[in-house]
């Protein structure tokens, strides 16, 4: 009697366990075939071996901001490989690089340096007066940018990003970055003259006179507001150059 109560609850207790698998085979959809033909999981030790290590001498990489305050969208790093810029992608670099929060930045630096030696003596002094300058300077930044990202690059076909040398002497790699000024690739990674900087800024100049008062719509005023926005973007082009290594140095690649 005790057997056969003993071979019943053994039976009963198969009979759950049978069903629970059935039920789990069906809700994922496997057969019994194709559960069993699935692999074990690898241990910890097989992924750790399974793992590429990273090169120590690999150059330190761009980050999407420098210190979080100053855009940075368009630098390549180092080695970096790219397909060639579209039309949309210049777009999309000169919007990020005009509307970020860290586009704030420059205009409010050079609205305050204007502010305070008085450039234009129309927009008065005070907060409203740096008020003026500041919107002046934004407008600046952002047809400088569209013209020189995206307008004058999709017309003569030119990359508009900014590649790291990375490696070299600091006056080699300073020199390297300043000629990007007037150096640049075309989408076929031919190194060209920099039509998009250097016409591009000079028609941004030209397009301020819209906006600023009819005083300073001067050919000189024109011309060092020309001459202020390929400097900016050089002077730019130097701290995207070193900004990797100063993170990895200071930051330890966490900015």
């Amino acid at each position: 009697m005790k057997y056969k109560k003993s071979f019943y609850f053994v039976f009963i207790h198969l009979s759950q366990k049978i069903a629970f698998a059935g039920l789990l085979l069906s809700a994922s959809g496997l057969t019994a075939q194709e559960l069993a033909a699935l692999p074990d999981a690898p241990d910890a030790v097989q992924q750790q071996d399974t793992q590429q290590p990273t090169p120590s001498d690999a150059p330190p990489k761009q980050t999407k901001r420098i210190l979080g305050i100053v855009p940075n969208f368009r630098a390549v790093s180092t080695d970096e490989k790219l397909p060639p810029q579209t039309v949309k992608d210049k777009f999309m670099d000169a919007t990020k690089d005009s509307f970020d929060y860290s586009s704030l930045v420059i205009p409010a630096l050079i609205a305050g340096y204007d502010q305070a030696r008085n450039s234009t003596p129309e927009f008065g002094q005070g907060a409203a007066g740096y008020g003026r300058y500041f919107w002046h300077s934004a407008v600046d930044q952002t047809s400088e940018n569209y013209m020189v990202e995206f307008v004058m690059p999709s017309l003569t076909k030119q990359d508009s990003r900014y590649y790291t040398l990375g490696r070299g002497g600091f006056w080699r790699r300073t020199g390297y970055a300043l000629s990007r000024a007037v150096i640049t690739r075309d989408d076929n990674a031919r190194e060209v003259f920099n039509t998009s900087e250097v016409v591009g800024a000079g028609a941004a100049a030209g397009l301020s006179n819209l906006y600023y008062p009819s005083r300073e719509r001067t050919f000189s005023n024109t011309a060092q507001q020309w001459g202020l926005d390929v400097g900016i973007d050089a002077f730019t082009f130097a701290l995207k150059e070193f900004w990797p290594d100063v993170n990895q140095k200071l930051f330890h690649g966490k900015q």
